[in-house]
């Protein structure tokens, strides 16, 4: 069973780097939800600077697992997206396996 506690910690989480590294934590575990948090946490600059294409890669993570939340929220950053943030998804994307990718 896994411990998703970090999805309660979104609510409150602004600028919480910790936070961010038990969510990817989780992610590398193959959570989920952990891949929609991370998008959400791309998406809003949670704890980390506002990257639109990490936030797309992980929501399409999560939406590759049938997660419809994650499909409404990947189509709200993919209309704010710019070309180079949509190729920079999409190369993420091609990488063969699961990519825990720190931009900073």
């Amino acid at each position: 069973m896994s411990d998703n506690s970090y999805l309660k910690d979104l609510i409150l989480l602004r600028n919480d780097p910790a936070v961010v590294q038990r969510v990817r934590e989780a992610a590398a575990r193959g959570e989920v939800d952990a891949f929609y948090a991370l998008g959400l946490i791309y998406a809003e600059g949670r704890g980390v600077q506002i990257d639109l294409a990490q936030a797309h890669y992980w929501l399409s993570l999560a939406v590759d697992k049938g997660d419809r939340d994650a499909d409404l929220l990947r189509n709200i950053v993919g209309s704010q997206m710019s070309d180079e943030e949509y190729e920079a998804a999409k190369r993420l994307r091609m990488k063969p396996s699961l990519q825990l990718v720190d931009p900073s």
